[in-house]
C-alpha cells in the first residue's frame, strides 16, 4: 500500500475541524452564550468552507471533464455532500436544544409568531421607524439579473405573492444587517422584568411584509421563505502589463459578485415551484451543493449574540497582562535592547505592539519604520502609527497584502488612506501573497543605525490579538533584523537572488530548511542519539512534507503534533507513523501560533513561523519562520505546548476515522490548557518583577 492511502483529503479534514467547533456549541459545561456564539462560528466557517475549498473541488471537476479524465473529485463532492448533510442536521437539533435551554434561563428568542399584541403592535411601529427606510424589494422578472446583485453568503428573504387566478409574484429582500443589529431586544409586559424577549431582524420583517407591499403590489397572501447563496470566492486576476495590482484587485472584487453560486441554501418548507425558480435565475448547477434548511440562514451574525443575562451565562474575562520585560524598562526600545521579548497574545496585551509604533512615530532617534499588514483592525491603531510617522517626517513603508481573502477591500481602502498621508505603500508581487507578519524600526543610536524588529505568527490586528492565541517575537538580534530588512528588500524585488542564513523565509528556502531539519532528526535517531519533534500548525496538509514525518516515525523519530484545522496525516498506523500522536484543541480562543521544535541530538532547535505546512505557505506564498535563541524563551514556549499536551478538557484526537473523541482524562487531573496558560503566563510575569525587584534592592548604590 503507497503513501497516499495515507493521505486523508484536506476538505473532508477541514470538516472535521468544524465539527470541534459544533462539538463546543454542544458542551454543556460551555456557558449556553457562549455555546451560542459557537453556533455562529460553525455558520461562518461553512461559509468559507463552501466560497474556497468546496468551489475548488467542483472548478477540479470540470477541469478534468475538460481533458476528458476520470476525476476522484467527483467522488469527494459525494463525500462532502454527505457529511455537510449531517452536520447540518446535527446544527438543527442542537439549535433547538439551545433555545430550550436559555428558555430555562428566560432568555427567549421568539418568531413573530410568538408574540404578544402589545409586542407586536410595538415591533410594528419599530420597523417603520428603524427598519423599513433600509429594505427595497428586487422583483424576480425577466428584466431583473439577480446575480448582479446578490450578495455573497448573506441572508435573503425570498417572498411569494399570490392572487387567486394570476401567476405568483416573486421578490427577494435583503436582511440589512450590514446597518443594523440583527437581533433585537422586546419589551416585556409589566411583572415579567426578568424574561428577556429577543428576536431576529428577519423576524420583524416577516411580521411586517403587508408595509412593504400593500398598495404596490394587488395579492391575497405574501409569504416569506429564508434563502442563502455562497459564491465562488477565486479570483480571475488579469495579467495585463499596463495594469497594477491595485487595478487587478479592484476588477476582481467587481468579478466575485458575478462569480457563480456553489450554495444554495433555503428554508425546507418554500414551495417547490418557488425552489425551481430560484434555482433557475441563480443558475445552480448539478455540482454545486442545493440545501434546504432550518427558517434562518446566516448564522455567523450568532458571533456577536448579545447576552441579556447575568454575566455566568458567557465565559468570565481573562483580563491580558502586561509583560515584565517592557514594564521594567523606560521606553519600548530599552526593553527590546535589553534582552528578546516573546508576547503570547491574548494573554499578553497587545497594547506593546501598539505602542512601540506609537513611540516610534515620534521618536527623533528613529528614522525609518517597515511594516508589513495583512488584516487590520477596523480603527487600526497600528494604521495611524504609520500615519503619524510619515508626518513627523519618518521614512515609512507599509507592505500591504490586496490578496488577503475577504479583506481585499478594507486593505485596497487603507493603501489610499496610507498613499494620501505620505506613506511609501508596496503591493508586492501578484499571485505571491505575503503572509509574513513583520516591522523593522531603524534608529540612529550613538552615531550608528540600530535595527528593532518584530517577527510574529498573527497579524497586527488588535481586535483578533484578543481572541486569537499567536507568538509575537521583538528582537534586537543584529543576524535577526538584518534579515528581516532583507525580507522587506525580497518584498519589492522578489526575483533579485538573496540568502537567509536564520530566517525560515518562504519561497526561498522554506521547503528546503524545514527538510534539512527534519532529516537531521531522522539522522540523530539512527545514531542513537536524543530525536523528536514537535509541531504545533494550524493546518497539516503538504504532501512532501508528511511523507517525511511518516519517514521520520518509521526509523524512530518521535513525533507530536497540535493541529487546530486540516490535518491529512494519519498517526498511529503501524509501520508508517506508529510514533507520531497528533491532537487538536478548541476552546473559547481561536489557536493560531505556528511552532516548530527539534530535539537536534539535546541542542533543541526551536522557531514560530507565519506559514502553516500547506503547499501554498511553503511554496507560493512569502512567509517568516524566526528561531528562537534565547533559551529563557524556548522554554517558555515549551512549558506552554506541554499544557497542551496535557489537556484533558478541550483536547481531541486526530485519527484516520476523524472521530474527534476527547483525550481520555483516565485518572488524571482536569486541565483545561487555555486558562491553565493563563495562569502559568502571569504567574510567570510576576515572577519577573520579582526578581528584578530583589535584584534592584540587593544591589549596592554606586558611589559617585
Amino acid at each position: 500500500m503507497t503513501l497516499d492511502s495515507y493521505h486523508v483529503d484536506k476538505e473532508l479534514s477541514w470538516l472535521s475541524f468544524n465539527e470541534r467547533v459544533l462539538q463546543e456549541a454542544a458542551d454543556k459545561s460551555v456557558p449556553i452564550i457562549e455555546r451560542v456564539r459557537f453556533l455562529g462560528i460553525f455558520s461562518s466557517n461553512l461559509d468559507e468552507f463552501y466560497q474556497v475549498r468546496f468551489a475548488d473541488v467542483k472548478r477540479r471537476i470540470i477541469i478534468d471533464e475538460e481533458r476528458g479524465v476520470e476525476s476522484h473529485a467527483k467522488e469527494l463532492l459525494s463525500k462532502i455532500q454527505a457529511k455537510v448533510v449531517k452536520l447540518n442536521q446535527d446544527f438543527d437539533h442542537l439549535y433547538n436544544d439551545i433555545l430550550l435551554e436559555m428558555a430555562r434561563r428566560h432568555i427567549f428568542l421568539v418568531n413573530e409568531r410568538q408574540l404578544s399584541d402589545h409586542q407586536a403592535q410595538w415591533l410594528k411601529r419599530y420597523f417603520r421607524s428603524n427598519i423599513l427606510p433600509y429594505i427595497t424589494p428586487i422583483m424576480l422578472n425577466k428584466d431583473v439579473d439577480v446575480l448582479s446583485f446578490l450578495k455573497d453568503a448573506y441572508s435573503y428573504l425570498a417572498v411569494q405573492l399570490k392572487k387567486e387566478g394570476e401567476e405568483p409574484k416573486y421578490a427577494l429582500i435583503e436582511i440589512p444587517t450590514d446597518e443594523l443589529e440583527r437581533f433585537v431586544k422586546v419589551p416585556e409586559p409589566k411583572g415579567k422584568r426578568q424574561r428577556k424577549t429577543i428576536i431576529l431582524l428577519d423576524n420583524i420583517i416577516r411580521l411586517c411584509l403587508d408595509q412593504i407591499f400593500s398598495g404596490f403590489f394587488d395579492y391575497d397572501t405574501v409569504e416569506a421563505y429564508a434563502m442563502k447563496m455562497t459564491r465562488d470566492a477565486e479570483y480571475d486576476l488579469t495579467n495585463e502589463v499596463e495594469h497594477s495590482l491595485l487595478e487587478n484587485m479592484s476588477e476582481s472584487l467587481d468579478q466575485r459578485l458575478t462569480a457563480l453560486p456553489v450554495r444554495f441554501v433555503y428554508q425546507r418548507d418554500m414551495p417547490p415551484e418557488m425552489v425551481s425558480k430560484l434555482i433557475q435565475v441563480l443558475k445552480i448547477s448539478d455540482y454545486d451543493s442545493v440545501l434546504p434548511g432550518a427558517r434562518y440562514h446566516n448564522f455567523r451574525d450568532f458571533i456577536g449574540f448579545p447576552n441579556v443575562g447575568r454575566k455566568y451565562l458567557e465565559n468570565p474575562l481573562l483580563p491580558p497582562f502586561e509583560s515584565a520585560d517592557f514594564q521594567l524598562q523606560n521606553n519600548a526600545f530599552d526593553a527590546i535592547r535589553e534582552r528578546d521579548i516573546l508576547l503570547y497574545y491574548p494573554y499578553h496585551t497587545f497594547r506593546h505592539m501598539t505602542e512601540l509604533v506609537r513611540q516610534a512615530s515620534f521618536d527623533p532617534k528613529v528614522r525609518s519604520i517597515r511594516i508589513n499588514v495583512y488584516r487590520v483592525a477596523k480603527n487600526s491603531r497600528i494604521i495611524n502609527s504609520m500615519i503619524d510617522a510619515a508626518n513627523n517626517g519618518k521614512r515609512v513603508t507599509v507592505v500591504v497584502e490586496l490578496q488577503a481573502r475577504f479583506d481585499e477591500e478594507a486593505n485596497i481602502e487603507w493603501s489610499r488612506v496610507l498613499t494620501d498621508a505620505g506613506v511609501k505603500v508596496v503591493f508586492g508581487t501578484p499571485g505571491l501573497k505575503i503572509h509574513s507578519k513583520l516591522c523593522l524600526i531603524s534608529r540612529r543610536e550613538d552615531g550608528v543605525l540600530r535595527d528593532y524588529g518584530h517577527i510574529g505568527t498573527g497579524n497586527f490586528h488588535e481586535k483578533t490579538a484578543r481572541i486569537y492565541t499567536d507568538f509575537a517575537l521583538f528582537t534586537a538580534d543584529q543576524p535577526l533584523t538584518s534579515e528581516i530588512r532583507k525580507v522587506f528588500e525580497f518584498i519589492e524585488n522578489p526575483y533579485r537572488p538573496v540568502k537567509f542564513n536564520h530566517l525560515i523565509v518562504s519561497p526561498r528556502n522554506s521547503r528546503r530548511r524545514m527538510y534539512k531539519l527534519i532529516e537531521r532528526e531522522i539522522e540523530h535517531a539512527q545514531a542513537k542519539r536524543k530525536a523528536g519533534i514537535t509541531l504545533k500548525v494550524n493546518n497539516l496538509v503538504d504532501k512532501g512534507l508528511v511523507n517525511l514525518l511518516y519517514k521520520a516515525s518509521n526509523e524512530g523519530v518521535k513525533i507530536r503534533i497540535i493541529v487546530r484545522g486540516m490535518c491529512s496525516l494519519v498517526p498511529g498506523v503501524k509501520g508508517v507513523s506508529q510514533n507520531i500522536k497528533a491532537i487538536s484543541i478548541v476552546d473559547r480562543f481561536l489557536e493560531h501560533p505556528r511552532v516548530f521544535a527539534f530535539e537536534n541530538g539535546g541542542e533543541r532547535d526551536m522557531y514560530i513561523s507565519s506559514a502553516d505546512w500547506m503547499t501554498r505557505n511553503i511554496d507560493n506564498r512569502i512567509e517568516v519562520g524566526a528561531p528562537i535563541r534565547d533559551p529563557r524563551l524556548k522554554d517558555r514556549i515549551m512549558a506552554i505546548l506541554e499544557i497542551q499536551f496535557s489537556d484533558r478538557a478541550k483536547a481531541r484526537v486526530i485519527d484516520k476515522a476523524m472521530s474527534n473523541a476527547y483525550v481520555k482524562r483516565g485518572n488524571k487531573k482536569k486541565i483545561r490548557s487555555q486558562t491553565e496558560i493563563y495562569d502559568y503566563l502571569k504567574h510567570a510575569e510576576r515572577q519577573e518583577l520579582k526578581n528584578a525587584e530583589k535584584l534592584q534592592h540587593d544591589t549596592p548604590p554606586v558611589k559617585g
